[in-house]
């Protein structure tokens, strides 16, 4: 019965000696960012919308990106109702926070799965580009998927699809439904991944 006890003794004492503290930045813990370019097509109030912005992230262990980005309606889509002076055009734009997951990095060709959670507003502008005062904040939800190229060590292209799910923007310019929807993706990605 000692030498069991020594035994069992012996095990625990060399077992705490060899054992090593899990951290969430350990040894293996490495770390890069990355900023870009967006453009954006989804249909808005029936017609073919191009969004454009930026989005920029801080990307942990090769895998995941927590970062955020914005985006704003570049073309001019008239609005569901005649504003004050005459023809007026949807005045939209979003952004938010991003998580993203990044499946195989290290590939010459891999995806990666995201989501932004954020708000935005929808109004109308004139023609001569001056707002109509009916601005109206809304929140949004957009899950995508890429598909990523490493061109080089500090270079990517993305493209994907996403979901634009808009709620509280029901405005005369366009309700929920004229600005939810799919949209194709392409993302150029400069920095350190």
């Amino acid at each position: 019965m000692k030498l069991q006890g020594f035994l069992f003794l012996f095990f625990v004492a060399y077992a705490s000696a060899h054992a090593q503290q899990e951290t969430l930045a350990g040894e293996g813990f490495q770390s890069g960012g990355f900023g870009g370019p967006v453009l954006k097509i989804t249909p808005i109030n029936g017609k073919t919308g191009i969004l454009v912005g930026g989005r920029g992230g801080w990307i942990i262990n090769h895998t995941f990106i927590l970062g955020g980005g914005v985006y704003g309606l570049a073309t001019d889509i008239a609005t569901s109702v005649p504003g004050p002076s005459g023809n007026s055009f949807v005045n939209f734009s979003y952004g938010g926070v991003e998580l993203e997951y990044i499946h195989h990095w290290d590939r010459l060709m891999h995806l990666s799965f995201g989501l932004l959670i954020g708000g935005g507003g929808v109004g109308s502008r004139s023609s001569n580009g001056s707002n109509d005062g009916d601005s109206k904040a809304f929140f949004t939800m957009e899950p995508w998927v890429h598909g990523n190229l490493n061109v080089t060590a500090s270079f990517q292209i993305s493209a994907g699809v996403s979901y634009l799910w808009v709620t509280g923007a029901n405005s005369p310019a366009a309700s929920d439904s004229q600005l939810s929807g799919v949209a194709g993706i392409l993302l150029l990605r400069f920095g350190s991944f």
